[in-house]
């Protein structure tokens, strides 16, 4: 089976706007702090500009518009699943309960049965 080669093409004008958004969040962190002296809301309004400047940036270039491509398709494939009726996962959920405890119980008497042998049997400790 051959993989297929994942092709990056990544101009400059793409790097640059990266560049642009990671440094705006940068700044945006930095203006908050520089800021410290200005009334809260004047600080929060600065950071959230900045960061908002820096997300638009950063969906206008190439990795942006391939993350929003990714969440349409996603939404798209959630609108196709098929979700069990209040019924059917009622009876899953029972079962899943079910093979738990029968599973701890099986576990339990292992645990007891190789107790005994070994403390019981091969050692001779009793308690």
């Amino acid at each position: 089976m051959s993989n297929p080669s994942v092709e990056t093409v990544s101009t400059g004008a793409d790097k640059a706007k990266l560049a642009a958004s990671g440094l705006l969040v940068v700044g945006a962190v930095v203006a908050f702090y520089a800021l410290g002296k200005q009334d809260q809301w004047l600080r929060v309004v600065a950071l959230l500009a900045l960061l908002a400047v820096a997300v638009a940036i950063f969906f206008t270039s190439e990795s942006g518009k391939q993350l929003i491509a990714y969440g349409r398709d996603s939404s798209r494939e959630v609108r196709k699943v098929v979700w069990p009726t209040r019924k059917e996962a009622m009876q899953m959920t029972g079962y899943v309960f079910a093979f738990v405890f029968v599973m701890a119980l099986f576990l339990w008497l292992t645990d007891k049965t190789l107790e005994w042998a070994l403390y019981d049997l091969i050692l001779g400790w009793k308690r």
